[in-house]
Order: C-alpha cells, then sequence, then structure tokens
C-alpha cells in the first residue's frame, strides 16, 4: 500500500503527461512538477525522494507513452494485449531518470546547507541541473529513447523559441525552473518567481515569430498523404493500391518546379537495381521508376520511402529503411539509410535469447532492418540540400544533421499509423522542436496523418490532417542562419547543467 507521499508522486506524474500534446495543457505539467518539488525537498531520506522520483516518472511515462499499445494491434506473432505491458514495463525503466534527477536534488540540499531549513532558489537550480542531465542520458543511453522531453511542452508557446539558443535539453531545465517558481511562490518566497515570470514573459514577447509571407517564385514543395495505414499491408493488393495513391494525389506539373515527398515506406516494390532475380517477384524495378517518374516534370523531383537490401557474402543479411530521389527519367539519387532504428519495432535485440522465448519486432518481416552510417546531406537538383530523419529519427536533438555538410531543409518521412491518436500529435511537436533547433524547414509526410510543412521556426504552414488523404503544396520555406544550438549542438545542454550547478553552490555559500 503506497504512503500519502507516493501516492501523490504517481498521481501528479500522471497529471503531468496532459501538458503534451494532444491535451498541451501545460500549465498542469508546471503545478505537477512544482508538487515533485515540494515532495523532494520534504523527502526523509536520499531513498526516499528517489522513490517518489521514480513514481512520478512511473505515471508520467505511463500516460505519455501510452500510444505504444496501438503498435501491438497490427501483427500476429503477439497478441495486443501484451502492449499494455509493454507500455508500464517501459515507463518502469524510464522512471529511473526523474528519480536519480530527484535524488540528486536532495543530496545538494544536505551536502551544500543554508542558513535556513526551507526551499530555496539553490535547491530549485540543482534540480533543474540534474534533470538536463538525467534527460540527456535518457536520449543517449542505451541506443537512447528521448520521446517527450520536458521542453516540448513550451511548443504551443513563444517560449519555444529558446531552444534555437539552448536545445530541447536545457530547455526541460526551464522547464524546471519554471516549475520552481512556482514552488517557491507557494512558499511565499516571490523574488525568484518573479524574476523568473518576467524572464519568460520578455522571452516570450522578444521571440514570438510573425508569420512570413510566403515567396511563390521559390520551387514548391508537394506533401502527399494517401491516408492507407496498416490494415491489409499483407494483401497482394497493397502495394499497388497505395502507389496509384500516392500518384493520384502528387499533381500535374507546373511552370514552378516541384518537390513531391511521399511518407515513410510507402514504395512496396524494390527500385534499385542490382539485386539477384529472385528478389523482384512483385515488379520490375524499371518499371516502378518509370511509373514514378512519370508524375513529374522535366524540373521536378520526387522523394520516395522504401526497402534496400543488404547482402553479406552474397547472401541477404538485413533492410535497409531508406529515401531516394527520383527524377523524370526515372533515374535514382543518392540513398540514405535509416540510421537510428527502434528496438523491438525494426529489430529484435538479443535476437538469439528473445527470439525463442517467443518475442518478436512489432514491425511485420523476416529480416531484421539494418543501421545506416549516420546522418548525411542529399543534393536535390533545383531544390538544394536535404537532411533526412525517418520516422523517428526526428526525435533526438542534436543527432540528426551533418554538421560538415548542412542542408537547407529537412525530409522527416514517418509511418504514424502505428500510433493510435497520441503519438502522431506528439512527434509532430517534437518535429517542429528540431526545426526551431537547427534553423531549417521540415517537411514531414505520413501515411495516415499528421503530415506538414514546418517553418524554421517551428510554425505549422500547412498540414493535412489525421486520417484523412490530401496533399498540401507551398513553397519551399528558407533555412534560417545557423542557430546557437546547431554550431554547439548538445554542449549547450552540459553547460547549462553545469551552471545551474555553479549558482546552486554560490547562492546557498552566500545565503550562510
Amino acid at each position: 500500500m503506497l504512503n500519502r507521499p507516493l501516492l501523490i508522486a504517481l498521481i501528479a506524474g500522471f497529471l503531468s503527461a496532459t501538458g503534451f500534446a494532444p491535451l498541451d495543457w501545460w500549465p498542469v505539467t508546471l503545478i505537477c512538477l512544482a508538487v515533485l518539488l515540494h515532495l523532494t525537498w520534504h523527502a526523509p531520506t536520499t531513498k526516499s525522494a528517489l522513490l517518489r522520483g521514480w513514481l512520478f516518472g512511473v505515471g508520467h511515462f505511463t500516460l505519455g507513452n501510452n500510444w505504444i499499445q496501438h503498435a501491438f494491434d497490427f501483427q500476429d506473432k503477439m497478441p495486443p494485449v501484451l502492449g499494455y505491458f509493454a507500455v508500464v514495463l517501459l515507463a518502469l525503466y524510464l522512471a529511473v531518470y526523474p528519480a536519480v534527477a530527484m535524488g540528486l536534488a536532495w543530496r545538494f540540499t544536505r551536502l551544500v546547507k543554508a542558513r535556513w531549513d526551507e526551499p530555496d532558489l539553490g535547491f530549485v537550480l540543482a534540480a533543474a541541473g540534474a534533470w538536463i542531465v538525467t534527460e540527456y542520458l535518457r536520449g543517449t543511453l542505451f541506443t537512447g529513447y528521448p520521446w517527450n522531453p520536458m521542453g516540448v511542452i513550451w511548443v504551443p508557446t513563444p517560449i519555444a523559441q529558446l531552444a534555437a539558443f539552448t536545445g530541447t535539453y536545457a530547455l526541460s531545465g526551464v522547464t524546471l525552473l519554471a516549475a520552481g517558481a512556482l514552488y517557491l511562490a507557494s512558499q511565499h518566497q516571490y523574488r525568484a518567481p518573479l524574476a523568473t515570470a518576467a524572464l519568460l514573459l520578455v522571452a516570450g514577447f522578444a521571440l514570438n515569430p510573425g508569420r512570413p509571407a510566403e515567396d511563390m517564385s521559390r520551387p514548391h514543395v508537394r506533401i502527399v498523404q494517401p491516408n492507407i495505414g496498416q490494415v491489409g499491408v499483407d494483401q497482394p493488393d497493397y502495394a499497388p493500391r497505395v502507389l496509384n495513391k500516392l500518384a493520384d494525389w502528387s499533381g500535374q506539373p507546373g511552370a514552378v518546379p516541384r518537390l513531391v515527398v511521399w511518407p515513410e515506406g510507402m514504395v512496396n516494390y524494390l527500385i534499385e537495381d542490382g539485386y539477384p532475380k529472385a528478389y523482384y517477384r512483385d515488379a520490375d524495378p524499371r518499371w516502378v521508376r518509370g511509373r514514378i517518374g512519370g508524375l513529374l516534370g522535366p524540373r521536378d523531383r520526387v522523394m520516395v520511402g522504401g526497402n534496400a537490401l543488404i547482402f553479406s557474402e552474397g547472401k541477404l543479411a538485413g533492410v535497409g529503411n531508406s529515401v531516394w530521389t527520383v527524377d523524370s527519367a526515372g533515374m535514382l539519387g543518392k540513398r540514405y539509410d535509416k540510421a537510428h532504428l527502434v528496438p523491438y519495432g525494426e529489430y529484435l535485440p538479443m535476437r538469439t535469447l528473445l527470439a525463442p522465448l517467443g518475442l518478436a519486432r512489432v514491425v511485420m518481416g523476416d529480416f531484421d532492418f539494418l543501421p545506416g552510417p549516420g546522418p548525411q546531406t542529399l543534393d536535390v537538383p533545383g531544390f538544394g540540400k536535404s537532411g533526412v530523419a525517418i520516422c523517428y529519427e526526428i526525435i533526438f536533438s542534436g543527432q540528426i544533421i551533418d554538421q560538415r555538410n548542412r542542408p537547407d531543409f529537412l525530409f522527416n518521412p514517418s509511418n504514424d499509423a502505428w500510433f493510435g491518436s497520441w503519438g502522431p500529435v506528439q512527434h509532430l511537436a517534437q518535429a517542429r522542436l528540431r526545426a526551431i533547433e537547427e534553423g531549417l524547414p521540415i517537411l514531414r509526410a505520413t501515411p495516415t496523418g499528421i503530415s506538414a510543412i514546418i517553418d524554421a521556426r517551428g510554425r505549422l504552414l500547412g498540414t493535412v490532417p489525421a486520417e484523412q488523404e490530401g496533399a498540401i503544396e507551398a513553397p519551399l520555406p528558407r533555412a534560417a542562419p545557423p542557430t546557437l544550438f546547431s554550431r554547439l549542438g548538445n554542449w549547450l545542454a552540459l553547460l547549462a547543467a553545469l551552471a545551474c550547478v555553479v549558482l546552486a553552490i554560490a547562492f546557498r555559500r552566500l545565503a550562510r
């Protein structure tokens, strides 16, 4: 039986997840984090602080990742009910990170004492610094899972523009500082809360971007959403049905060059030459490329997602989740292979151990996907240079751009048909934060939504709503000048965490 503080921690964590899309109740998240800081401050021991932080995380990640269960509805090797257990088991692990953050903050208050025995700015700064570090670790350890860092709650507000200067993880530290200001105000300490509120208001007004005027002379981009999900993917008519639907919504060539972009993995035929003939059972790749190229004008290009076969010593070793450009003559450009694969989704870790237990990856197929070499920039003649972040890759702050060859825009093909109603909107919010961080527009194409054109300040210039078929066409947005984050990356997060700790120590020393 949970005692009262532990039960409050669990409930506060659960409610804190409502600050993310689709609800966007970000004030609730701030209040819940303030409750967590209160519970941590009053914890009698380090173990108690860790446990309160862990239960907060269990509640937070259980609700926030509820969409994962839906992915189990589209495969027949494991029962769909297993998806509910997967959500909870993942939450039990992810909760370790807020637990460590609160444990570190609690220890700080005991190691660096002030004159008074009550919560103060030093404690809040220590909590913010610890949160930055642990959230960064969540995004990097064991391949990383940085879904919904706390900074994402600001995406509906101008405060999100701070990410261009801080990055996502340091923006999460700002979130803890804002919650800490609420907590201190509840303790009748008003100077720090008033200063925090003033700084956030100034930042909000100063960084609030106006909507840019469209430059109709620029090349256009057309994003296609066929609204065809995972149902029937194993049927023989699926591949031609999808290709026909993509063709229907790709529009007609015009006077302005068009970059047509299709969602992740929607070309269900092999389109590369050079494989053994036995693998071309469905269609000749020259016919497939000709079908695609026939949709284009001479200055148009299309970016498509499909599968590449990867051989080792003459045998099929795995599959690539890949993107190519195709021109009007049906010629392929350079290929990008997804580098950051989804564990248990696109490959089964420790396959020799887990497969005999009846576990399988969620994505159908007999071969695991194999990772590509990492961020790359593709030349798209007539449109500039494109970075590519396939689906899940877009959530990895600071890991999606080839720093030696900065692109002009990012292409984010995704398949969110697996992700229920909460997953797609959360995925879109994180893509918008990447645009702000890097100062790059993002072209996001998904089979069932939400597809979008995102400008370099994270604004939605056009969308195709979820569960609708359609297309959006607009001038290709321009890149912004390189941001501070695009130059320094996640070193900014570590510097912000260090600054929080140094300021916390200084504040407490002065308060003695």
